[in-house]
């Protein structure tokens, strides 16, 4: 199942090619930062009078995980499939981003007298 994955902006997308795969035949799952895919290419419904002469396209059930790291929002994970690919589009969470800290500190000026 070959992916590609990119970051863009605040979030990760990957997209993972699943030609021939009805999208009811997807599973997502995520468990402990493990994201696994699992999809199911079924056999073609062809008539009963014709004779298969070539099968060369695999069928059955074909699966992937990623790792993700803990900087990313599984909670938000969005997920779309579109002419055989399958994108999903992973934020970053709020507490991994960068951020500007504010110096808390005195404005009074010491005046040295010699």
């Amino acid at each position: 199942m070959p992916i590609d994955a990119y970051r863009s902006g605040d979030e990760y997308v990957i997209a993972f090619d699943l030609p021939g795969v009805a999208a009811d035949a997807i599973e997502l799952d995520v468990e402990r930062n493990v994201l696994t895919v699992k999809a199911e290419r079924r056999p073609p419904e062809v008539p009963e009078d014709v004779e298969m002469q070539v099968a060369e396209r695999p069928l059955g059930v074909f699966s992937r995980q990623l790792f993700l790291g803990e900087t990313l929002d599984t909670d938000k994970i969005e997920a779309s499939y579109n002419a055989g690919v399958l994108t999903l589009k992973i934020p970053i969470a709020e507490q991994a981003k960068p951020r500007r800290i504010a110096v808390a500190g005195t404005n009074s000026h010491q005046q040295i007298n010699a």
